[in-house]
């Protein structure tokens, strides 16, 4: 990693091949998901460390769903225990948490907790930790379009603009993401804020999610820290700003 070269403002994280990492172990795939789980604690530390502003979790798509029921249940207990045991520890180190997606598909006793964690670390601003649970990047737009035709009714839909519109998509008070890191060796982006990633530098590493640490986000930043950002420009106007 460079010191001297930007580290990506925002971060977005495709938190893939936990159920793979238990299998390579002959053990259950619930096993790989609670070891996801303390990578991820790493992850955040780390990201805090290296001024990143905003970090955001792809935990659990509008797909997952399909997922055999065991799974998904074990799944949402442990989504449960992650939101009562981390929290307080979260807000301690000034990180504020935000959850996008449709969370009326989870029990009362997940929605609830999610309400207190948001109102808790509302005005933490170290770093902002977005989780993307229930979430999909087409049904996003979907709800968009029709927040921006409540928003404006009888207008005319050939005055929406893509500037108009990405104000009512998730995470609009928010940069773009700079970087988009998956692991598990797919390389792919699997409906995960397809919108906001269009200029996104993509990173994707055959480290299964349970495994990646420290040193795997400061090899990903490095890749990040190589690339030019023209945005559309010629390399000759990027230089010349």
């Amino acid at each position: 990693m460079h010191n001297d070269s930007p580290v990506p403002g925002h971060i977005a994280i495709i938190m893939d091949g936990n159920g793979r990492w238990a299998k390579k172990r002959l053990l259950p795939r619930f096993v790989g998901h609670k070891k996801g789980v303390s990578a991820l604690k790493r992850v955040i530390t780390r990201c805090a460390e290296l001024g990143v502003t905003s970090l955001t979790l792809f935990a659990f798509s509008t797909e997952n769903w399909k997922r055999p029921k065991e799974e998904v249940n074990k799944l949402m207990g442990l989504f449960l225990e992650a939101l009562q045991k981390e929290v307080k520890n979260l807000h301690e180190n000034g990180v504020r948490l935000e959850v996008i997606g449709d969370r009326s598909a989870f029990s009362e006793a997940i929605q609830t907790h999610i309400d207190e964690a948001e109102r808790l670390t509302a005005d933490n601003e170290r770093l902002k930790l977005n989780v993307a649970a229930n979430y999909g990047g087409r049904a996003d737009i979907v709800e968009a379009v029709k927040a921006w035709g409540k928003a404006h009714p009888g207008e005319s839909l050939e005055s929406l603009t893509p500037e108009a519109l990405s104000s009512y998509l998730a995470l609009s008070d928010q940069p773009e993401p700079d970087l988009l890191i998956r692991t598990g060796g797919e390389q792919r982006v699997s409906n995960f804020m397809i919108w906001q990633m269009a200029y996104t530098e993509y990173y994707f590493t055959d480290t299964l999610w349970p495994d990646f640490d420290e040193k795997q986000v400061d090899l990903a930043v490095a890749s990040y820290q190589q690339r030019e950002r023209r945005f559309g420009r010629t390399s000759e106007q990027v230089a010349s700003c």
